[in-house]
């Protein structure tokens, strides 16, 4: 894996600083942002200076029941190709459901939202992971994500499903040590357990970002410092291993850029005191290996006997120092070890066959099944069905306000008129809008249903307001602006009609 150094989250807002930050080796770039064909000029000129530019995808959905769209995918390779990047990444996460799979309407989250780790959700994510390796011209990673809840009836850690998923396929993980501080608070998960279990060596690169903590909520916002919690996981990830990259994600509220700088410092620091923990135990390592070879040849015989006696399986693990270790001595374990059949064994491959692929006839099954879940849990989050069997009511609530309260946001950011022309009126209508009316079509077709719902509902009260509401909707709701069709003389006409109601 190429070595990528200490990096930044690029974004417009700060595009300027980040060109003029010292020892950045390398940025990443959302891809859904980026155009191939008009790269803006800030990531223009980084790229001709010799830095990296990694696209990061958002929009895939490789957690979720249905295939990665073709068009997707095709968009993140052309990026990649525009960028010369060596490597593109995306997250392990549903972002819609519905659809026909389910013969349901399609729904869109505008979030990335857990996928459980579960064979069915393991299964399908594999399959979704090959078809999207072969579609792009560079190796996939991706990422772990945060989350305010869990799915009823998992049947793996973060670690154990990781593992797998890397085992099966090939992929390389984005580690994203604040999401494992998220998890550790949300849902009470260890975050050295899940390092533990972690394949290591499949790692690309590592993300670090800070959030919030409210009511005994933590928030993965990108808009806060990173806290030292967060720094503690990254230092003892650098214990274990020495991690090609690391980057700082930050994606709004924007500091001034000698407060990011000082981020950066803290993380390299993190960093450094991993590595010396690191390097201790490699010392220790090697005087033990050392003693051993003074010992002889019966002590090495007697360790091997006791590892395939099995004693200390669980630190033989394949992924963790102990693993490779095992794997010396000839140990088989983890989904690695195949029965007599030559099928994976153990837990891990009774529902599989052969090279960790799904056994025969399942995949349209698991699909499915997976597709009716996320879709009942997205529905209960979006459009206010009842929250299905087994979920924490009150943190799907929490994600049902999060879910709201980010739509408002972007499409007060892609719509900025509408927060000028409903004015403080605009948050608290939108909020009561999306309570039951799931986006799904992006947001700029939200903008638009949202415009046009309140004008069926004879909203804003004060007519003003309605009439310059009406005349954006009207300007905005064609394929093209009105005033560039041919017939635009016509067009403002009737608008000027509708204005005089």
């Amino acid at each position: 894996m190429e070595r990528l150094g200490t990096g930044i989250g690029w974004r417009p807002e700060i595009a300027d600083a980040v060109e003029r930050m010292p020892g950045i080796d390398w940025v990443e770039a959302v891809a859904e942002n980026v155009c191939p064909g008009h790269l803006p000029d800030s990531l223009r000129r980084l790229r001709e200076r010799g830095v990296t530019v990694v696209p990061h995808g958002v929009s895939l959905g490789l957690g979720g029941a249905d295939r990665p769209d073709a068009g997707r995918l095709t968009a993140l390779a052309e990026r990649a190709e525009a960028l010369g990047s060596p490597l593109v990444t995306e997250h392990i996460a549903f972002v819609r459901a519905g659809g026909p799979l389910t013969a349901s309407p399609h729904l869109e989250a505008g979030h990335l939202l857990p996928v459980p780790r579960t064979r069915d959700a393991l299964d399908v994510l594999c399959e979704n992971v090959r078809i999207a390796q072969d579609a792009l011209p560079v190796p996939l990673a991706v990422e772990n994500i945060a989350a305010l809840f869990g799915w009823p009836g998992e049947e793996m850690t973060e670690g154990q499903f990781l593992y797998e998923l890397a085992d099966r396929t090939g992929v390389r993980l984005l580690i994203d040590v604040a999401n494992l501080h998220t998890n550790h608070v949300n849902r009470g998960e260890d975050p050295a357990k899940a390092l533990a279990e972690l394949p290591l060596e499949a790692i690309a690169y590592v993300h670090v970002a800070g959030g919030f903590e409210r009511d005994g909520v933590w928030h993965d916002s990108h808009a806060h410092p990173v806290p030292g919690p967060v720094l503690d996981i990254l230092t003892d990830l650098a214990s274990r291993v020495s991690p090609p990259g690391v980057l700082l994600e930050r994606d709004e509220n924007f500091p001034a850029p000698a407060e990011l700088e000082g981020e950066l410092a803290a993380i390299r620091r993190a960093l450094e005191a991993g590595t010396v923990e690191r390097l201790k135990a490699e010392v220790r390592a090697a005087g033990s290996a050392a003693a051993l070879r003074r010992a002889g040849t019966g002590a090495v015989g007697a360790l091997r006997g006791e590892a395939r006696a099995g004693i200390g399986a669980q630190e033989l693990r394949p992924g963790t120092g102990a693993g490779r270790l095992g794997e010396t001595l000839g140990v088989a374990s983890g989904p690695l070890a195949r029965d007599e059949a030559g099928w994976p064994g153990g837990e891990a491959g009774a529902t599989r066959g052969a090279c960790g692929l799904p056994r025969p006839g399942d995949g349209g099954a698991a699909r499915q099944r997976l597709g009716l879940a996320q879709t009942a849990l997205l529905s209960a989050l979006v459009a206010g069905t009842p929250v299905p069997e087994g979920f924490d009511r009150v943190r799907v609530g929490v994600q049902a306000r999060a879910l709201a309260a980010k739509r408002a946001g972007v499409v007060a950011k892609v719509a900025p008129e509408l927060p000028v022309i409903l004015g403080s009126g605009y948050r608290p209508a939108f909020l009561s809008y999306a309570q039951t009316r799931p986006m799904t079509g992006g947001y700029r077709r939200d903008a638009l249903d949202f415009a046009e719902h309140l004008l069926h509902a004879g909203r804003p009260g004060n007519a003003g307001v309605r009439r310059e509401l009406r005349a954006w909707w009207l300007e905005r709701s064609g394929p093209a602006p009105r005033s560039a069709r041919p017939a635009h003389r016509l067009v403002r006409a009737t608008r000027r009609a509708l204005l005089r109601r």
